[in-house]
């Protein structure tokens, strides 16, 4: 017998809903890794438009009942009555009278720091604790450290994202090749992953990280190297129990091409162990991007970068408030997505059969 669920005022039987709109219906179910999943997503979008939260330029200044643009072109101290014809700096408290002088205004961000941005007016020597300037302190260069949460989460989150992506097509290209035709081409595929996977990522790291200069685009092409393997042997799985069932035996008999066949009726059919793995996948990449910049071996200098903070966090024991809030943003972040994993992998369990 089929379940049935309540829409708007009206009864409203599951069988009609197709399994993806039921799966999303079980995952909304779950208040706690749907929570997480608002909650993630107002922090990424945060992170996003980061330049309007936490930068150290006016989004917009009316001076002398002229328009200024700072945060999409430069200025000349002189433009706001300073005396060098250098770009202006907004956090200088010549400039900020000025800026409040009757007539003039200026809108800034919330944060009025950047991610590089020195406070060069900081009451203590750095790293200095949190103060109304800076709301949780700054790290030993003097740069604000919310505004460095903020940007190394963008770039931890987008670099999960762009690891975890590549991972997948990588997994999915190489487990359905596998899966599919088996034989002698699974055996081979699977000596060749087998080698591969002995293969010492750490030392490989150093090694290229010593000969080439870091990037993160090096990074995530390194990373993407082995990041794949692990989810192949799943869709590989899949794809071997999915090949037997009946509706793929009919399509060969009809004459379709394996391509078809494979993009059309085994790969939709296969991508529950891929959907399920991804927030793990994510909060695996975020935790090696930490681990590597930690070390030394990930983002060049001067990107934010959470693993930095926490290697700041480590020298500067006293500097309690480094590690206090870089270690929050990363334990918050991992559970958010665990949450969310936990609950992804409940609503496309087929034994949660109520909805």
């Amino acid at each position: 017998m089929c379940g049935w669920i309540r829409v708007s005022n009206s009864i409203k039987p599951t069988a009609s809903l197709s399994p993806s709109r039921r799966a999303w219906l079980r995952f909304r179910r779950n208040r706690v890794g749907f929570v997480s999943l608002v909650i993630f997503c107002i922090f990424v979008g945060l992170s996003l438009a980061a330049d309007l939260v936490s930068n150290d330029r006016p989004l917009v200044v009316s001076y002398h009942g002229q328009l200024y643009w700072p945060m999409a072109r430069d200025y000349p101290e002189t433009t706001f009555g300073g005396d060098f014809a250098t770009p202006t700096d907004y956090l200088d408290p010549f400039i900020r009278d000025k800026l409040a002088e009757p007539g003039n205004w200026a809108l800034f961000a919330p944060n009025r720091y950047g991610p590089k941005t020195l406070n060069y007016f900081a009451r203590s020597p750095n790293p200095a604790p949190p103060t109304t300037d800076n709301w949780l302190g700054t790290d030993d260069r003097g740069r604000d450290l919310l505004a460095q949460l903020i940007y190394g989460f963008r770039v931890s989150v987008l670099f999960a994202l762009a690891l975890t992506a590549t991972g997948v097509l990588l997994g999915i290209v190489t487990g359905a090749i596998q899966g599919f035709f088996g034989g002698k081409t699974d055996l081979a595929l699977q000596r060749v992953i087998e080698v591969w996977s002995a293969m010492p990522e750490l030392y490989l790291l150093i090694i290229f990280s010593a000969v080439f200069a870091p990037s993160i685009g090096l990074l995530l092409v390194l990373l993407s190297l082995f990041g794949w393997m692990g989810l192949s042997d799943y869709v590989r799985a899949e794809f071997l129990r999915n090949r037997q069932m009946d509706y793929v035996r009919a399509a060969r008999a009809l004459g379709v091409s394996n391509w078809t066949i494979i993009t059309r009726h085994v790969l939709p059919n296969s991508l529950t162990p891929v959907v399920t793995f991804l927030p793990f996948r994510m909060s695996g990449a975020i935790l090696a991007l930490t681990s590597l910049d930690f070390l030394g071996l990930g983002v060049p200098p001067g990107t934010p970068s959470l693993g930095e903070l926490l290697s700041q966090g480590k020298n500067n024991i006293d500097a309690w408030w480094i590690s206090l809030a870089t270690f929050g943003v990363l334990v918050l972040t991992l559970l958010l997505l665990t949450l969310m994993g936990d609950a992804l992998r409940d609503a496309l369990d087929p034994r949660k059969a109520d909805l």
